[in-house]
Order: C-alpha cells, then sequence, then structure tokens
C-alpha cells in the first residue's frame, strides 16, 4: 500500500513555489489521481510533517487552503478527511440537513439574510401569490462539516409561518411544526459560472462551475408555500433521479 509520504514526496525546498502550496498542489493531484478516495484519512499533521521533514505550520497552511476548497474535511476530533461528493436524489424532497445526516455530516448555517417584506413581482408569479402578499425570505451559506456547500435564498409565502422568529437551525422543522411543510415540489437544475461573490462564500474561484436548481416547494392541497434557488459548487454535488419506462 502506498504511503502518504510516498504519495506526497515530490517537495523541493529550494523550489520557486512555497512548501505550502507544493503540499497544497501534491494533495491536489493525489485526490483528482484517485491515489486518495474519498472519505481517505490523512495522517495526523504531526506525522506528515515528520515524514516529509516540513513544519507543521507548513502543513497546517496547506491543509487550511485544501479545507477552504472543499477538497477537505477537518471533523473535530477525528482529523482531516478527503471530501466526498454528495448524492442529491432528486425523487426526494427532503432538507439539506437531512441530506448530509443521511451521509454522516454534520450540517450547519450561517445566516445572510433574515428578513419579511412584500412579494415581489416574480415571487408572485412562482407562488401564486396576490401583489403585496406577506412572504418571509431567508438567506443563508450551507454547510457541510466544515466545507460550505450552497448559497440558499428561500421565499416563503407568509400563510405558512406565524413569525419570522418562528425558524431556528432548520426552515423545514418550523415548516412542519406550523404543519406546512412541503409535500411535493417541483425543481429545475441549471449549470452556470459562479460570479464573484458566489465564488467568494463557497471558497471557489469566480468562473468556476456551478449548479443552480430552482425549486418550488407544495403543500398537500395544492398552495404553493416555498420558492428556493440554491446555488451549488460543481464540484461538490452530483444530482440523480430514477428513471423507469412508461408501462406498455
Amino acid at each position: 500500500m502506498t504511503s502518504f509520504a510516498e504519495i506526497v514526496r515530490d517537495l523541493d525546498p529550494e523550489g520557486s513555489q512555497p512548501l505550502y502550496q507544493q503540499l497544497q498542489r501534491a494533495i491536489r493531484e493525489a485526490i483528482e489521481t484517485h491515489k486518495l478516495a474519498p472519505e481517505d484519512a490523512l495522517p495526523a499533521e504531526r506525522q506528515i510533517a515528520a515524514d516529509l521533514s516540513i513544519s507543521r505550520i507548513t502543513v497546517r497552511k496547506a491543509l487550511d487552503g485544501l479545507v477552504e476548497e472543499g477538497l477537505l474535511v477537518r471533523r473535530q476530533g477525528s482529523g482531516n478527511f478527503v471530501a466526498s461528493r454528495i448524492e442529491k436524489n432528486f425523487a426526494k424532497l427532503t432538507s439539506f440537513s437531512e441530506d448530509m445526516r443521511a451521509r454522516g455530516r454534520v450540517p450547519h448555517s450561517e445566516w445572510l439574510r433574515r428578513a419579511e417584506g412584500a412579494v415581489t413581482p416574480e415571487e408572485a408569479l412562482t407562488l401564486r401569490l396576490s401583489p403585496g402578499a406577506p412572504v418571509f425570505r431567508f438567506h443563508r451559506l450551507r454547510f457541510a462539516d466544515s466545507a460550505p456547500m450552497c448559497l440558499e435564498y428561500a421565499t416563503v409565502a407568509g400563510f405558512c409561518l406565524p413569525s419570522l422568529d418562528a425558524v431556528g437551525d432548520s426552515l423545514y422543522v418550523a415548516l412542519e411544526e406550523a404543519g406546512n411543510r412541503p409535500v411535493r415540489a417541483l425543481q429545475r437544475l441549471r449549470a452556470l459560472l459562479l460570479n464573484a461573490e458566489q465564488a467568494k462564500l463557497l471558497h471557489a474561484h469566480v468562473g468556476d462551475a456551478g449548479l443552480l436548481v430552482e425549486r418550488v416547494g407544495f403543500l398537500r392541497d395544492g398552495r404553493a408555500a416555498e420558492f428556493c434557488q440554491s446555488y451549488f459548487r460543481g464540484d461538490t454535488y452530483d444530482f440523480v433521479a430514477e428513471l423507469s419506462s412508461p408501462s406498455e
């Protein structure tokens, strides 16, 4: 079995590129060539430093950068692991948090905006609301472990929640408690290039491939409850759907 030190042995202390960048490049190439597989654990930082005869500060700087890129995941008390791509089943209406927990990942969110106001013309058309109808808006950066996975912009019809403060960590939990969790949805997937703001928040580069998923969620009585636009890094998510041929 190839050791980690053998995988990243080509570091040159006299090279023009800083050692931490050389280490990042070596690990990145090892992931791309499948020498390091998803969920593989990296050796402890102390061990990497000893094996490669470099400082722990250099190792930590290299790994920090790869965590920010989303190539590695840092798990408290366990160490650093190669990130796995997330598969999202298009046929199942589940929340981001439910998807992550089902895969053994720890989800959390960073609030970008929480507000209430009047529906916009686009929202009114999508949610089938009258002009001026109240809505709640929830903008979040979603994480799996420590890696940013998507930007989520959700607009919820005002009748679905008792107040803005009813939403804590999970929007879908709040909707369920209010008796207004969507039971079906229409989703549209579109490829795009990340702009400067999206790239900064997702720890990507401007112009990197991204995915936009637009979802309209409906209640059991047919009313539209939620309009959500989610922007994903194209290198972290796969969307899958089960297809069947029509019966004859």
